[in-house]
């Protein structure tokens, strides 16, 4: 063997070897090492060919010498051509010409515009004696030299590229375990801080298993289940447990932003855009760079933002509302919907390629009447979430606990966390029984009922205003009966939904102590800022301020 060739085999091999301390970039490592054999053998062109974790086919992970488009190209089954046999023998095969062996298939299409003859030889990469994938070449050495030499040497760079690709694995294995522990340490805190899942019945705990399953990828999340099932909470769960936790977590409800404002809501806009654009804005998006948005009701998203989105998902990359500048971002993108969206799609109401770049990893959120055995410990959660924001302790006694484990909970967790927030408003007494407890339930019950024989919307359980259950004047619903036009309940009405019940009390508590916010707040056992939070929400700040000048204060 001339000694000329022996020194650029072992050039090679030196410069491969190398390559093994940039093992986590797997694809980038196995073309370096196919630049490597090209640079020094003048070898034209070189693929690595691994099995697909999801087809199962062989696919070209590395190449030298093939376009982009060739590369694509290169798909093969497990009996399959030249490639195929190599596999599925674990055995060298040599194409002394292309142009005559019936296996070779050129399916890359890269040597059909060349004349002449060109050698072709490939030899399996083993581990521990089983083919995990296929080196190939074109011929590396000139005629003087025997096709032996070729495959001899080629099936020591295979040898390489096996340990390779096992320490490789071994790496994104102790990655992975690493990740998986700092998930369980994360949720362990968020935990002990009260910020992770309440409840812990099967149908939880395997929810729970898939959040911490998917939170440390990059994997696109759709969320799915009733209005009120705890997804923002969720969707907050899937950031807080990535490696994105220190960025931005953005929230956008894509059913409360009119459609002519929602596109620059979350793309931005440029200045003059459109009219009242009076300054560049960025939108949602960009403000979520290198963190999680969460796009709630993703349902109820326009056709044509639809579209964008897609793009979106697709490539990361968008431009703002009146400009042609591509602006690209590293998001995550957590979606959740109380539709249907297979069945949208299929009736054309919803992009069904968008419908399969949002569902990679689906979460069902069970309601809490297919999980009864969770409706105590939520209880005892927001009783003590209670005690601590209105700093009132209320108990249950045995008859109002047995009523609420019997309750079906159509407004799910949000239904439970609003009405005992009520409860801790309107009782009395440090004790609720089944006779004070018991009208609320049956209030609730018809506000919750969804009209349209799907998930109920957030309006059916939240009476259109964001999860508390209360109307603001101006809200498009009519006045309730049992008040006169100040607002002051009509002595002859009773108040006839949760509503009318909570503003009664308000209103009398106010009544009973001058018109003085501090001193009603303190009768009914809130704080001040509690109180004056519910006098807007009510929309009774006129009727507060007409009392007191009414009075001289």
């Amino acid at each position: 063997m001339p000694c000329t060739l022996q020194s650029l085999k072992l050039k090679a091999l030196y410069a491969i070897s190398q390559v093994f301390d940039r093992a986590l970039d797997l694809e980038q490592s196995l073309e370096d090492v196919l630049r490597v054999l090209s640079e020094t053998l003048s070898m034209k062109r070189a693929t690595i060919t691994l099995p697909d974790r999801e087809t199962g086919q062989l696919v070209i992970a590395a190449s030298h010498g093939l376009t982009p488009e060739e590369r694509s190209r290169g798909v093969y089954r497990l009996d399959e051509g030249v490639t195929g046999t190599i596999f599925q023998t674990a055995r060298p095969y040599i194409v002394r010409d292309v142009r005559t062996d019936p296996l070779f298939l050129d399916r890359t299409g890269a040597r059909k515009v060349e004349k002449g003859k060109i050698s072709f030889l490939g030899v399996p990469i083993l581990k521990q004696g089983a083919p995990i994938g296929v080196l190939n070449v074109d011929r590396l050495f000139s005629d003087e030299v025997s096709t032996s030499e070729d495959v001899e040497f080629l099936g020591i760079v295979a040898t390489l590229v096996a340990h390779f690709l096992s320490l490789n694995e071994q790496m994104h294995e102790r990655v992975d375990t690493l990740r998986r522990e700092n998930v369980k340490l994360r949720t362990r805190v968020l935990d002990e801080r009260g910020d992770y899942i309440v409840g812990r019945s099967a149908a939880m705990l395997d929810v729970q298993r898939q959040i911490e399953r998917v939170a440390p990828t990059k994997a696109t999340v759709l969320l799915l289940g009733e209005s009120g099932v705890g997804k923002t909470l969720i969707a907050r769960l899937l950031h807080n447990l990535s490696d994105r936790m220190v960025h931005p977590f953005v929230k956008v409800n894509c059913a409360s932003i009119p459609e002519t404002l929602l596109e620059a809501e979350l793309f931005g806009h440029e200045k003059g855009a459109f009219t009242g654009a009076a300054a560049v804005r960025a939108g949602r998006f960009e403000e979520a760079h290198r963190g999680t948005i969460f796009l709630d009701e993703i349902g109820e998203l326009p056709p044509g933002i639809q579209a964008k989105l897609l793009r979106v998902i697709q490539d990361r990359e968008f431009e703002r509302l009146g400009s042609n500048l591509t602006h690209r971002v590293d998001v995550r993108i957590v979606a959740a919907t109380n539709r249907d969206l297979a069945q949208l799609s299929e009736q054309g109401r919803f992009r069904q390629d968008l419908y399969y770049r949002l569902c990679v990893f689906p979460i069902r959120v069970p309601p809490l009447r297919e999980r009864p055995d969770d409706v105590e410990r939520l209880l005892n959660h927001f009783l003590a979430k209670a005690a601590r924001d209105y700093r009132r302790v209320i108990t249950l006694a045995p008859d109002a606990l047995a009523l609420l484990r019997r309750h079906d909970w159509p407004g799910n967790v949000r239904e439970m966390e609003n009405l005992i927030e009520r409860l801790a408003i309107l009782s009395e007494s440090g004790q609720i029984d089944r006779g004070f407890l018991e009208p609320l339930l049956e209030h609730a019950a018809s506000e919750n009922t969804p009209s349209d024989g799907q998930f109920p919307t957030l309006a059916s359980v939240n009476g259109g205003n964001g999860g508390n259950g209360l109307h603001a004047p101006g809200d498009g619903h009519a006045p309730h009966a049992g008040y006169d036009d100040a607002g002051i309940a009509d002595g002859d009405a009773h108040p006839t939904t949760l509503r009318d019940i909570e503003r009664t009390e308000i209103i009398a508590a106010l009544r009973r102590n001058g018109w003085v916010q501090h001193r009603a707040a303190a009768a009914l056992g809130i704080t001040p800022r509690q109180m004056g939070y519910r006098i807007r929400k009510m929309g009774l700040s006129g009727l507060v301020a007409g009392e007191r000048a009414r009075r001289g204060d």
